[in-house]
């Protein structure tokens, strides 16, 4: 195990979202429910993941400076941290694991809403895959080998 990894897991550990900020005030009428609700959806997101849980991608080691189990381990405590947050990432399974890593690690950088009802996603998918980020790795290759394997039939 890289020796900055027990450190590193006690940051992530501290970064987890304090249950009790998830209570809210109830709103008083339909209308002040339905006016937060349209603010949310037209506002863009001003803040990044990093600055609501107070960790920094420089706090992490690059992916080539870590071992497979280290990375792996990272993530899924990373991944149980953003939970508390009511945050995921999808990413296709056959990603290998570096670049998985450095695009979790990279959601510190990346301003999003934080939810206290249901959850928000990372999604990078564009649906296209001559336009994916994932290139090979794209989930949507599958889709498009199976409608051409149609069409020729």
């Amino acid at each position: 195990m890289h020796p900055y990894i027990p450190h590193l897991l006690e940051d992530i550990a501290r970064a987890h979202r304090n249950r009790d900020s998830l209570k809210r005030e109830p709103l008083q009428t339909i209308e002040d429910e339905f006016e937060a609700i349209e603010r949310w959806i037209s506002e863009d997101p001003t803040t990044t993941f990093g600055e609501y849980c107070g960790l920094k991608t420089v706090d992490f080691p690059p992916a080539e400076q870590l071992s497979d189990g280290d990375m792996e381990l990272v993530l899924q405590v990373f991944k149980k941290m953003m939970f508390s947050w009511n945050l995921d990432i999808d990413l296709p399974k056959a990603l290998p694991l570096s670049i998985a890593y450095t695009m979790t690690i990279d959601t510190l950088n990346q301003k999003t809403s934080i939810v206290n009802e249901g959850f928000m996603s990372f999604d990078y998918c564009s649906g296209s895959p001559e336009e994916c980020i994932f290139k090979e790795y794209c989930s949507c290759l599958k889709y498009t080998d199976d409608f051409a394997a149609d069409e020729d039939d």
